[in-house]
Formats: C-alpha cells, sequence, structure tokens
C-alpha cells in the first residue's frame, strides 16, 4: 500500500432545513392554533481516528465529501429529519488545518477520537415556536442555517516510540528490517527511502516499542530541501530520537551536529527528547578499531551522548542498542503517564 501523509480535501456540511408555517385544522377546529414543526439539522463532516490505518491514500482519490442537508419541518409539529453525517476514518496521528490560514483544527491520536471538521447548520424553528399570548397566529418561521464548506489539509505524523534520524544512505532501513519483521526497501544508494515505515521490536516476551524508519534528510531541511519538512514532521511525534552516523563519514561529529541543527531548527522542542547515538556500519572496519571507536570519538561528541558502534550486517551490537532504546522509552512512557 503506497504510503500518503498530505492531502487536501473538500468538506461541506449539510444545510439546516426550514421550519414550517402551518395551522391546525381539524374538522372541528378550523381555527386551530399554529403547528409548524422545527427543521431537521444539517449533516457535519467528522473525522475519527483509526489504528488499523496508517495512510491517506483513501483522500488522494476521493476528495470531495458532502453532508446531507436537513429536511423542512411539517405540520403537526413534525421535525424534519436530520442530514446525515459524514464519518471519515483517518490514521492515529493525522492534523487538521484550515487550507488558507493554515490554523489548525484539531489532531486525533486516540483510537475512535472524533473532529468536527465541518458542523452542519441547525434547522429553523416552525412557526408553533413563535406563539405567545400576544401572538397566538405566528404566521413566519426560521429558515435553516447555510452548511459550512471548507478545504482541509490533512498532515499525518507517524506515531513511533523511536524515530531514526540520519542523512540518506546511513544504514536507518537496514536496522529497522533487522531490530523489527519490517521489510522496507534496502540498497547501496542514496534516498532508498522515500516513504516512511514502522516496525515493531520485540524487547521480552510481552513488551516491545515501536521504530520509524524516516527517509534521510539533508542540510537545509527545515528549510524544506529536499523534502525535509514533510520528513521532519514525522520525528517530530516520536518520544525518542536515535541518530545514526555512517562510521565512513569523513566528519562523524560534524554529521551529528548538522542534524541536530536540522532538527532543532524544525523545532527546538524536539531537543528536549531522549536521543541515542549510533554508529552504523561498523562492519567496514578490522574488529579492533570496531572495538575501540566508541573511546576514540566520544570526546568529540557532547557528555552525556556517547555513540555506540553497531552493524545491521555482522549484528554487532544491536542488543546492547535495543536495551538502550527501551530504557529510553520506557522512560519518555512512565513521564506521559506522570503528566
Amino acid at each position: 500500500m503506497k504510503f500518503v501523509d498530505y492531502v487536501t480535501i473538500t468538506v461541506r456540511s449539510g444545510r439546516g432545513g426550514a421550519g414550517a408555517v402551518a395551522f391546525r385544522r381539524e374538522k372541528y377546529e378550523p381555527n386551530g392554533g399554529p403547528s409548524g414543526g422545527d427543521g431537521g439539522n444539517g449533516g457535519s463532516v467528522i473525522i475519527e481516528g483509526d489504528s488499523n490505518l496508517y495512510t491517506l491514500l483513501d483522500f488522494r482519490y476521493n476528495r470531495h465529501h458532502f453532508a446531507e442537508n436537513g429536511e423542512t419541518g411539517a405540520g403537526n409539529n413534525r421535525t424534519g429529519r436530520s442530514g446525515q453525517n459524514i464519518v471519515l476514518r483517518v490514521p492515529l496521528g493525522t492534523v487538521a488545518r484550515q487550507r488558507d490560514t493554515g490554523e489548525i483544527i484539531g489532531e486525533v491520536c486516540v483510537q475512535g477520537e472524533c473532529l468536527i471538521l465541518a458542523a452542519g447548520g441547525r434547522g429553523g424553528k416552525g412557526n408553533a415556536f413563535f406563539k405567545s399570548p400576544t401572538n397566538q397566529t405566528p404566521r413566519h418561521a426560521q429558515p435553516g442555517e447555510a452548511g459550512d464548506e471548507r478545504e482541509i489539509t490533512l498532515e499525518l505524523s507517524l506515531l513511533a516510540d523511536v524515530g531514526i534520524v540520519g542523512f540518506p544512505n546511513a544504514g536507518k532501513s537496514m536496522l529497522v528490517s533487522v531490530l523489527s519483521a519490517a521489510k522496507p526497501k534496502v540498497a547501496d544508494y542514496p534516498f532508498t527511502t522515500l516513504e516512511p515505515s514502522l516496525g515493531v521490536v520485540q524487547v521480552e516476551e510481552y513488551q516491545s516499542f515501536v521504530i520509524a524508519d524516516i527517509p534521510g534528510i539533508i542540510e537545509g531541511a527545515h528549510e524544506g530541501k529536499g523534502l525535509g519538512i514533510q520528513f521532519l514532521r514525522h520525528i517530530a511525534r516520536n518520544a525518542v530520537l536515535l541518530f545514526l552516523i555512517p562510521v565512513d563519514s569523513k566528519d562523524l561529529a560534524g554529521e551529528y551536529n548538522v542534524l541536530l541543527k536540522e532538527v532543532a531548527a524544525y523545532d527546538s522542542v524536539l531537543l528536549d527528547k531522549p536521543r541515542v547515538v549510533a554508529l552504523s556500519k561498523t562492519d567496514l572496519l578490522p574488529s579492533e578499531e570496531r572495538m575501540l571507536l566508541p573511546d576514540i570519538v566520544q570526546e568529540d561528541f557532547p557528555e552525556g551522548f556517547a555513540p555506540m558502534a553497531i552493524s545491521s550486517v555482522a549484528g554487532f551490537g544491536l542488543d546492547e542498542l535495543k536495551r538502550r532504546l527501551w530504557e529510553a522509552v520506557r522512560q519518555s512512557r512512565g513521564d506521559q503517564h506522570s503528566e
């Protein structure tokens, strides 16, 4: 299934039905009072979070969603039928924005959570509603309220425990495929991954966390270079960040600082998230150099973020990496729970 994380749709809620002007005219009551019923409410357009969905693909080919109008009221105080709502199911982590202003309408992050994109118009009151001691035969009723038409942008940000941050061809997809059952495309050239994917990493029998393979970012990504803004949006949802730097990089610490700068420029709040630094592709090094690598480069990295050496091909350091990530995830989950 193709991964789609950004779409624009047009939604329109239903118009409320008009109230009725009617009077009782039974056989023995030729001059009865008003009996016009209220109009029905127009239908609303609503999005609902569904944990079984992972893409906005359906909305790419179905961009117009119009709810039903409410029916007009009738005599004998009969209320018109309300228009049927339209409920659009979306993946968890979907943000809805007003397209023209960019204003956030809301987001759905929990299974079954609903958000109204366009509220239906209220039905008008029938003439029976306006009866009073001084006006016992009102001859007017309210029209129904108009519906609301909007262009809405839906943005999906992946909800994962761990997001991998790295330049293209850093070994992110290979790492995810080894740690989990996910099978992202793996190849020896940059920009192999153009769509984010999720994998579940099993830690113990009943314990696991979700890791996200985010497409590689480049310098200037926060300014929209490449597909930077789209990719960085997914990182913003992750609880823990894993910075992955290949050992064949010319400047390991420099690459880490560039990645950190891009993340901070997109949203400085991301710097407060727990992060782990790993040096990938260490199978390219002799075993003696691989073992000493973390100690050699430690002084080039900030205190508390000493990198660890791993190899997805040789399986070196992966158990320790899982342990560190799991500890960070548990800490993050505990913090969220305490809030």
